[in-house]
């Protein structure tokens, strides 16, 4: 089994698509499933309504290639346009950041440079995973967090903790 961390994004309806997420997950997984605290942040790269973003551990006897598949079929699903631009509304943004200790070039790139760039990445994954290294890099998750700085503020939110 190979651990995988996903981040996870909606600004259109998103307290229903990420729960959506949160359950197509943890069918995926085999209810293997770990979430942080899910957070409100602003857009980066373009004006819209806020985004609710987390970050999610799952355990996966699937290939990247076929979690990465299957993560773009999600998107479609709910409602996510086939030719969807960078920088846009989404009603569902899934993103492989890391899977176990793959790297790779290509799409998904591994380890995922958003770790890098983004709080409402970072964040999260810190939560989940402080002392987790991250590979081709040396440095753990919890060093990142005290080494990079963001301008981007996050606020974190409350959803019904039942409702997935």
């Amino acid at each position: 089994m190979n651990t995988c961390y996903i981040s996870i994004g909606s600004n259109i309806e998103p307290e229903y698509h990420l729960v959506m997420a949160l359950k197509e997950l943890r069918l995926l997984s085999h209810g293997q499933l770990r979430v942080s605290r899910i957070f409100q942040a602003e857009p980066v790269g373009f004006d819209g309504d806020s985004f609710y973003n987390c970050v999610v551990e799952i355990k996966t006897s699937s290939s990247v290639d076929i979690l990465q598949s299957s993560l773009k079929a999600l998107e479609i699903k709910y409602g996510r346009p086939i030719d969807a631009k960078k920088n846009q509304d989404r009603t569902l943004d899934l993103d492989i950041l890391l899977f176990g200790n793959e790297i790779r070039e290509r799409d998904p790139q591994l380890p995922r440079d958003d770790l890098y760039k983004f709080a409402f990445v970072l964040w999260p994954m810190y939560e989940l995973a402080p002392e987790l290294v991250v590979p081709n890099d040396g440095r753990s998750i919890a060093e990142l967090y005290r080494e990079i700085q963001f301008q981007q503020q996050l606020q974190p939110i409350t959803l019904a903790t039942d409702s997935y």
